[in-house]
């Protein structure tokens, strides 16, 4: 594993390649940050005083939000485990990937399938610090960490190629930050700056939030009077639109407590975050 955080990461029991030679940006702890307040809201602790304000402002207005942040995580990993075990990809590519916390991607993949491989990339400093807690992988699997924005594709596919063979099919994992894209044009192409370069069979699978209650809405003004960057909500039928050129999995846009429950769960309360899962034909 390398030691300087300047440097890509990867854990596969090999030597690590050079890479990623952009400047750790400064850590900011009077602007609340999108990574930190879901940090906060999932129970984590890597978090500052101010990311913990806003949370709590938007927990005033909709109290439920801290158990909606963990019912998301919920269906990341059900998403995972669908596409590591049903769909029998190996290979995932988790954009936006967050603080590490319970259930990372590669934790979830692995435990399916031991030789997944999996590239995590973000670009906010405090989760760059804190990468080499995703850094731990299966003897027959990998795993990689890429500093970098969603927008930079090209980065992100040419730095990914280290550890993933973009000839065979790849799992795009988009969780929660297609929201902080207000353009629903620049959304569907930057989804498609990813797949148009990644084979058929492979998948995408993203939540995002929706408009489908006021409350919702007033959340995520709240959210968006101090939080960086702003979050922009969708309708269910503008989430299916992104999807552009893609097989939509059944069944479709739906709640993520509606995506492939566990059994026991088929009944759960429908909440404002919404999943799709699609597959390039």
């Amino acid at each position: 594993m390398q030691t300087n955080p300047k440097e890509a990461h990867v854990a596969d029991g090999t030597a690590a390649p050079g890479g990623g030679e952009r400047d750790i940006p400064k850590l900011d702890t009077t602007v609340p940050q999108t990574a930190r307040i879901w940090n906060y809201l999932l129970g984590g602790k890597d978090n500052f005083a101010v990311d913990r304000e806003v949370g709590d402002q938007i927990i005033a207005g909709l109290p439920q939000l801290a158990e909606n942040a963990r019912l998301s995580r919920a269906y990341l990993a059900r998403a995972v485990r669908y596409l590591a075990g049903e769909a029998g990809i190996r290979q995932f590519l988790d954009i936006g990937t967050g603080l590490p916390t319970a259930d990372n991607t590669h934790e979830v993949a692995q435990s399916v399938a031991p030789d997944s491989r999996i590239v995590y990339v973000d670009n906010d400093p405090l989760v760059l610090a804190h990468a080499r807690a995703l850094l731990t992988t299966s003897p027959e699997g990998a795993t990689d960490y890429i500093d970098a924005d969603i927008r930079d594709s090209k980065t992100i596919l040419g730095e990914a190629a280290r550890t993933l063979d973009l000839d065979k099919p790849v799992a795009l994992i988009l969780m929660g930050i297609l929201g902080h894209i207000e353009s629903d044009d620049e959304a569907r192409t930057l989804i498609r700056s990813f797949t148009d370069h990644l084979p058929s069979g492979s998948y995408v699978a993203m939540y995002d939030g929706s408009d489908t209650s006021p409350d919702n809405t007033e959340a995520v003004r709240i959210w968006n009077i101090s939080a960086n960057p702003k979050y922009h909500l969708r309708t269910p039928e503008q989430f299916v639109g992104l999807f552009e050129g893609l097989e939509i999995v059944e069944p479709g846009a739906v709640s993520v407590t509606r995506w492939h429950p566990e059994p026991g769960a088929e009944n759960a309360n429908e909440i404002d975050q919404y999943a799709v899962v699609g597959r390039k034909p």
